[in-house]
């Protein structure tokens, strides 16, 4: 079975308008952390991040592929996914810099395999790199979870090109009669 499908149609749309158009859609914001074979960590700020399925339990997301990052995430086996909770806009922007190491600024813990959990997170993700897919300008990475955890507190989102707060869950009205 074939599944990949013919060429879309030209685009009607440039690269500027098709971003503006994708900044419309709030995300959660991650920072995907490794471990180097000398020992040291690498980091990265990604809101391309998202669940594939519940069994096998396998997420998503995706990397530029001229990142300098690129591979090492391709050749490493495992990686954590950190969605950042509201408070961390900081720690993002951090680990979107280049050229200083973050690492030395922040707070982590190690997960099982070695790599650095971020203090204060919303939920971590610990996984195997499944496997990898190019697709366009972006490599989408597929991890399969083999441990995480999450805590009561709100996650950062990225909306029309800022960080912000997600929205208080509605609650039930009760009304008496």
């Amino acid at each position: 079975m074939n599944t990949r499908s013919p060429r879309a149609a030209a685009h009607a749309f440039d690269t500027a308008h098709f971003r503006q158009a994708l900044s419309q859609f709030a995300t959660g914001v991650t920072v995907i952390t490794t471990r180097l074979a000398d020992g040291s960590f690498r980091g990265l700020t990604a809101s391309s991040f998202n669940s594939v399925s519940l069994s096998p339990p396998l997420v998503l997301w995706s990397l530029g592929e001229q990142a300098s990052s690129m591979p090492i995430f391709s050749g490493n086996s495992h990686y954590v996914i950190n969605v950042l909770g509201a408070e961390q806009a900081e720690l993002a922007m951090l680990f979107a810099r280049r050229g200083e190491n973050p690492f030395d600024q922040v707070e982590y813990t190690l997960s099982r395999t070695g790599h650095p959990i971020l203090k204060g997170v919303s939920a971590w993700f610990e996984c195997h790199n499944r496997s990898r897919y190019p697709e366009g300008d972006h490599v989408i990475f597929v991890g399969e979870v083999e441990h995480c955890a999450f805590f009561a507190q709100p996650p950062l989102i990225y909306h029309g090109g800022q960080f912000g707060l997600a929205p208080a869950p509605a609650t039930a009205e009760k009304t008496t009669k």
